[in-house]
């Protein structure tokens, strides 16, 4: 997943203007308006729900389905958010390929970019945390560590997913003396499988946890 840095510069060089080409008549999902990625929700792919852990085990079907999400090093990664409408409900946007074009197409890096804003005409969003697809497996955040690192966390959670649908959640706990969390999907329940101390925040080293 890529940074924001040069993210005007690359969207202008290639081609885009502030909003998303769509096919005639259907409105777009996601664009980027004063060099920030914007998406649009909910999604109507991932059913809604009170439990936020519901959203997030719809998330990787439902990308996996999108155009190259399975195509490794010829793939195209996916990002999105999390977020709610105060009403005590959890939606997901719909997911934006947009990323570093200087990244080539066919390439073992990946990126796209984190959204900033959700666009929903029912009411004002709080965004609550992001997602992103990798067109590998396997391919765990404790591999990737810029999807680590402090610089690169925006919001509460993050969660990341590769082409099986191996799916692990980090918790940044960016403004807290205490650890970040990092943990896998197994079964209906989260396991915590790595650490990430006070000191480390900024760099992203993880210190493994047992079984």
């Amino acid at each position: 997943m890529g940074f924001l840095r040069g993210l005007t510069l690359t969207l202008v060089s290639g081609g885009w203007l502030g909003c998303a080409s769509t096919p005639a008549g259907e409105a777009a999902t996601y664009g980027v308006q004063d060099g920030r990625v914007w998406v649009s929700g909910p999604w109507k792919a991932v059913d809604p729900s009170r439990d936020a852990d519901d959203v997030i085990d719809q998330l990787c079907p439902a990308i996996m389905r999108l155009p190259r999400a399975q195509a490794g090093d010829h793939g195209q990664e996916y990002c999105g958010v999390l977020y709610t409408l105060e009403d005590g409900t959890y939606y997901a946007s719909h997911p934006s390929p947009l990323g570093d074009t200087r990244v080539g197409r066919v390439s073992s890096e990946k990126n796209c970019y984190v959204p900033r804003a959700v666009r929903d005409v029912r009411g004002q969003t709080v965004l609550i945390g992001d997602y992103h697809s990798h067109p590998w497996s396997p391919s765990p955040m404790t591999t990737s560590r810029r999807d680590r690192v402090a610089a690169t966390q925006l919001y509460s959670i993050r969660i990341q997913f590769d082409k099986a649908c191996h799916l692990q959640k980090l918790i940044p706990y960016m403004n807290e003396a205490r650890p970040g969390e990092l943990y896998e999907r197994r079964g209906k329940s989260w396991k915590l499988i790595g650490l990430i101390r006070p000191e480390n925040k900024a760099n992203g080293a993880i210190t493994r946890v047992d079984d």
